[in-house]
């Protein structure tokens, strides 16, 4: 949850960069004739557009280094429930503005922000094992059984159901695996980071990459780890090695021993700063910029030291 509080910083000082270029293209490129905002035909062109670019992003997220770079912050962890969800990344907002643009053409931008809104709340629900098998609704939506094979680190989950709404769009693309019976999920990284820090969470595989770049010789090479896959390295495919390691069981989820006072504390702590965040982001229009960034200073600060007392 403290990576989410995080990824929602650059709202105390900038306007969503989303929807600041979709309204841009919208009002200025006009090469398309324009959808009407009350045409059911709107709704559903725009239902199925978000989501397919939906599907894109995510993809690319899984495929692209640099993107990586941001959406492992939401992979990170090891246990799968709601609040997972809102484990979100701060960078990924910069990346997947690009992938909506298209809709920009035609798609009226209020139109556009509801769908996108209503995508987001659908893949909430999703995020959880308690809901089994959901029987003829597995072959058309993303269902919490889909959603969890994607989080999943055991070989055949890897890179797998980047579906936001319509499961439709992995069957179509060759990227759909379905849950298995004989085999329980192992949830998190390939290699997980061990920690939780939000920063390290957030930037830690970007500190990787920028390691990487001045290790490895030749521009080719150098570029080549920025836009290839996660996993990729000089003499392998695009995407990297598929000899993903197996998960061994009974799987150890990092979990250091904190006693109940502390963890006590830290909770009722966190609840106060939440309420705090949530009050300074709702009428951060109020606050000069130095009096946002010292909040912000602040609010990272306590962050990091939940994560430094939970990691013991």
């Amino acid at each position: 949850v403290a990576a989410g509080v995080i990824s929602r910083i650059p709202k105390l000082f900038f306007q969503s960069i989303e929807l600041t270029t979709y309204v841009w293209v919208y009002n200025n490129v006009h090469i398309l004739p324009r959808l009407s905002w009350n045409s059911p035909v709107t709704y559903w062109v725009t239902f199925l557009g978000v989501d397919l670019a939906y599907y894109w992003l995510h993809r690319l997220a899984h495929e692209v280094n640099l993107f990586w770079a941001s959406h492992q912050t939401h992979h990170s962890a090891e246990n799968y429930n709601l609040s997972t969800a809102l484990r979100q990344a701060t960078l990924q907002s910069y990346i997947s503005w690009i992938f909506y643009l298209p809709l920009a053409l035609v798609v009226p931008p209020p139109i556009f922000l509801i769908h996108t809104q209503m995508n987001l709340l659908y893949q909430f629900w999703i995020h959880t094992d308690v809901i089994s098998n959901l029987g003829p609704f597995e072959y058309i939506l993303n269902t919490p059984s889909h959603h969890r094979v994607h989080h999943g680190r055991n070989p055949y989950c890897i890179d797998k159901n980047y579906a936001g709404v319509f499961i439709v769009w992995d069957r179509l693309f060759g990227t759909f695996a379905a849950e298995r019976n004989d085999e329980p999920i192992a949830y998190g990284l390939i290699h997980p980071i061990k920690t939780f820090d939000p920063i390290d969470t957030q930037l830690g595989h970007l500190e990787y990459i920028c390691k990487q770049f001045f290790k490895v010789e030749g521009w080719e090479n150098k570029l080549s780890l920025i836009w290839k896959g996660p996993g990729w390295q000089p003499g392998l495919p695009r995407l990297g090695s598929t000899n993903f390691p197996e998960v061994k069981f009974p799987v150890r989820v990092y979990h250091p021993n904190v006693s109940s006072e502390l963890s006590i504390y830290t909770f009722s702590h966190f609840l106060y700063v939440l309420m705090q965040y949530s009050a300074v982001l709702k009428y951060s229009k109020n606050y000069s910029t130095p009096a946002l960034l010292f909040y912000t200073i602040i609010l990272i600060f306590t962050l990091k030291t939940f994560g430094a007392i939970f990691d013991q």
